[in-house]
This record gives C-alpha cells, sequence and structure tokens, in this order.
C-alpha cells in the first residue's frame, strides 16, 4: 500500500512540527512520504508549493496515493472537492488539525487505505484517529478491505452500496472462491471462505445468504445471482527470483513463502513465479512453482538488461559482472506481470536467494 508515496501538505508555519511528526511516524513504518509548504516555509527537507494551493493540489492529485493536509479541513475539503472521481480511483485525503490532536479520515477510507493512514498517523503522533465509516465504526470489514488484502480489483462497484449495507445490518455474507483454487484460507476477516467450481454452483450456494462477494480470475456475470453479489478479480501478482546456480528447493521455497508474507499477499492469489532463462534447469524453482501451484516463467538476459522502470533498485555490480544484467529479481516479477506493474516488495535477500513481488497496477 502507498507504493507512490504520500503527500504531507501544510500551509502555516505553526502546522511544521506537526508534518515533521507525521513524516517520521510513517517513514518507520516505511511509507515514502514528501513534505511541501509554501516558499516561505520550505527548506531542505520540505518541498516548495508553486502557484495557488488548489492548482498545486490538482498536480499532485494523482501522482500520490495520499494526500495528509496539515490544516483546516475546509481547506483540503475545498481544494479536493473538485477532483473526486471515484472511491476506486481517488488517492486517499487525510486532515490533520496543526497541533497534532486529530487525524480525520476524509476520502477513500477503504479502498484507498485513508482509515488505515489515520490510524498509524495517530499512532504515530499521539493523536486520537476519527474515522465515520459505517464499518468500521461497528467494527466490521467492508466490501473494499477484503478486496484491497486479497489483491483484487472491484469489477462491479455499483453493487459496493448494496452489499456493505448487508455487512453493517448483521446480514449473512458468502465469500466464494469460483474456479480453480488453491491454499484458500478458511477465512478472511470475519468471512468464512468457500471454494466452488462454477458459477452456478456459486449461485445455488448464494440462496442461504443475504448477499455475496464472488472472487474469480474468469468474467462473471452478475444477471443470474439471486442476492446482491461484488464481484472480484484477483490482480496478477508475480514473485521475482534470483538465486545461485545450485540453490537448494528449500531455500527458494522459503523466499517465495516470506517475500509473499511481506508482501501480505496470499498464497491463493499469487500467479507466477519469473526468473532468468539461464535457470530453465533448476529443478529447485521449477518443483516450488509446482509445489506452489505457481506458473514458472522465463525472460531471456537481452530482455532483462533492456528492461527499465522506475520502481527498479539500484543495479547489483556482482550480478551485473557475473550476468551482465544489474539485477534479476525485480525485473523479472515486473515483466511477469504482462502490463502495467508496480513492485509491492522491492528484492530482499533470504538464505542466498533473492526474491521480489510485482503486482498488476
Amino acid at each position: 500500500m502507498f507504493e507512490k508515496g504520500v503527500a504531507i501538505v501544510y500551509v502555516s508555519g505553526k502546522a511544521a512540527e506537526t508534518a515533521r511528526k507525521i513524516k517520521d511516524a510513517l517513514t518507520m513504518a516505511g511509507i515514502k512520504t514528501t513534505v511541501f509548504a509554501p516558499k516561505k516555509y520550505a527548506n531542505k527537507d520540505v518541498s516548495a508549493i508553486e502557484g495557488t494551493f488548489k492548482e498545486f493540489i490538482r498536480e499532485i492529485f494523482s501522482k500520490f496515493d495520499a494526500i495528509v493536509g496539515v490544516m483546516a479541513s475546509g481547506i483540503i475539503i475545498r481544494a479536493v472537492g473538485p477532483l473526486l472521481k471515484s472511491k476506486m480511483a481517488d488517492p486517499a485525503i487525510v486532515c490533520v488539525d496543526v497541533a497534532g490532536r486529530f487525524a480525520v479520515s476524509l476520502v477513500s477510507g477503504h479502498y484507498g487505505g485513508a482509515n488505515h493512514l489515520t490510524r498509524l498517523i495517530a499512532k504515530g503522533i499521539n493523536a486520537t484517529a476519527v474515522i465515520t465509516t459505517a464499518s468500521e465504526v461497528l467494527g466490521k470489514k467492508s466490501v473494499e478491505e477484503l478486496a484491497r488484502s486479497l489483491h483484487c480489483k472491484i469489477m462491479n462497484p455499483e453493487n459496493l452500496k448494496a452489499v456493505n449495507a448487508i455487512i453493517v445490518e448483521g446480514g449473512e455474507i458468502a465469500l466464494l472462491f469460483v474456479g480453480d483454487y488453491r491454499r484458500v484460507p478458511s477465512r478472511v476477516f470475519s468471512y468464512k471462505a468457500e471454494i466452488v467450481e462454477h458459477v452456478e454452483q456459486a449461485v445455488e450456494f448464494l440462496k442461504g445468504f443475504d448477499g455475496g462477494i464472488i472472487v474469480s480470475k474468469a468474467p462473471t456475470a452478475t444477471a443470474s445471482f439471486p442476492k446482491p453479489v461484488v464481484i472480484l478479480k484477483p490482480k496478477t501478482v508475480t514473485v521475482g527470483i534470483g538465486a545461485r546456480k545450485n540453490v537448494d528447493e528449500k531455500d527458494v521455497l522459503k523466499a517465495v513463502k516470506l517475500a509473499l508474507k511481506r508482501a501480505h499477499v496470499p498464497l491463493s492469489v499469487a500467479a507466477k513465479m519469473a526468473t532468468v532463462d539461464v535457470k530453465r534447469s533448476s529443478h529447485a524453482l521449477a518443483n516450488v512453482a509446482e509445489r506452489l501451484g505457481l506458473e514458472l516463467q522465463f525472460f531471456s538476459l537481452e530482455t532483462l538488461r533492456g528492461f527499465s522502470h522506475e520502481d527498479l533498485s539500484p543495479d547489483s555490480e556482482i550480478v551485473k559482472k557475473t550476468l551482465g544484467v544489474g539485477g534479476v529479481c525485480e525485473r523479472a516479477a515486473l515483466l511477469a506481470v504482462g502490463g502495467k506493474a508496480r513492485l509491492i516488495l522491492k528484492k530482499m535477500k533470504v538464505d542466498g536467494v533473492t526474491v521480489a513481488v510485482a503486482e498488476e497496477e
């Protein structure tokens, strides 16, 4: 979450100290931040705002995953209001008063992560978190939160209101994985997960519930469902691997599982492992991929060498000297997504195996 980073914005000198505390708290949580302020309050750690405040907000609106305004709520609300389009696309918007007493989730509380960000900030600066979404207030998890935890796209957002209303009112919701799924967790949050082979089974299963959340890799029509249903489609999530020549299978398995855990990706929604084609003869990689039910994909050195992406870590001189490319795992993971992708876990080394995780945007 927040791979594009969080913009922290303040417009008065009194807010500078609170903005610094927020930056420190989010940095401790591993979240990339950039702090902005008018020129008279900018310094080497704070970027200057050019133009009017509204123009500045319009410029950064789609460049960050979240915007934290350290100011009166009316200021940030009026600035972002004309830019809002959809809860599925808008960045998280959080407001913190200049004294740092309250952190308020304003926009994209669930899917955009504003509620989560609000709690992080409140804990980090010793403030009170103010969250008003009904499911949060009642201690329940919304469809959007479940979709984010399963790394899924919401295919019919027009049904969110109906299904979330059922959740808030205490109705019975079925969570169904339709198709060829393995290692589905028995429960996701408070929902018991079930696997059914095809849509017709899902239709029959739903008759005993007030509504449903269906996870399906294939297109699924909603017209035939007897109850309100939200369809979730897993994003393509891939694991890139770099390893020594005679790597042990147990080390590869450990690295892949740890990487998915660190990226908060359930194994059931991961799609592929990917590496360089000189590893085609590796029984360790092949066996782990088969064991975990992941497709194993290979890329040539030429393809890896010619690939560039803003998320890539600095080149490793050792790998570059050995293979002629500055790194394998991150490039392989991003390429394996097969379209627009981003790293949700940069390369890490586990017992001689380098591993990274990429996700479809």
